[in-house]
């Protein structure tokens, strides 16, 4: 298995165990208040498709999609390591901004909801553009 595949799949576990824990806190009525459990919601389900689910899939489709031949690489790793770090710190930054904005919203923590979106969205950009030689036919 390729150190990015254990990377990606052992973060995806990191984020599920945390978005469990989101999921609990939503549930418990005696735990914060409304307000913040208004705001963990988004975050609970941002954890759980971002943070496990497709970065679960990145890394098996890493590990997993064919490696053309005659090397049989596994691809650009810049482009796979990328991809790795904007989706974790745009996750994070996620995590991060969406309780604020609930409980004190500002102009900087829609900056930083901008900026995780984007992070996201580049991160994505970087697993395709890695992943899409190992698409073609034989």
């Amino acid at each position: 298995m390729p150190p990015l595949t254990r990377w990606f799949l052992r973060t995806a576990l990191a984020w599920l165990v945390l978005a469990m824990l989101a999921g609990v806190a939503i549930t418990v009525p005696t735990f914060g208040s409304e307000v913040l459990h208004a705001a963990l919601q988004p975050v609970w389900v941002h954890l759980l498709m971002v943070g496990w689910v497709t970065q679960m899939i990145f890394g098996v489709a890493w590990w997993m999609f064919p490696r053309p031949a005659p090397a049989r690489s596994f691809g650009n790793p810049v482009l796979g390591w990328s991809a790795y770090a904007a989706l974790n710190a745009g996750l994070l930054l996620r995590a991060l901004s969406e309780p604020v904005l609930a409980t004190a919203p500002g102009p900087g923590v829609g900056a930083a909801l901008a900026a995780s979106a984007a992070l996201q969205f580049l991160a994505t950009l970087a697993f395709a553009a890695s992943i899409w030689p190992r698409t073609r036919g034989t």
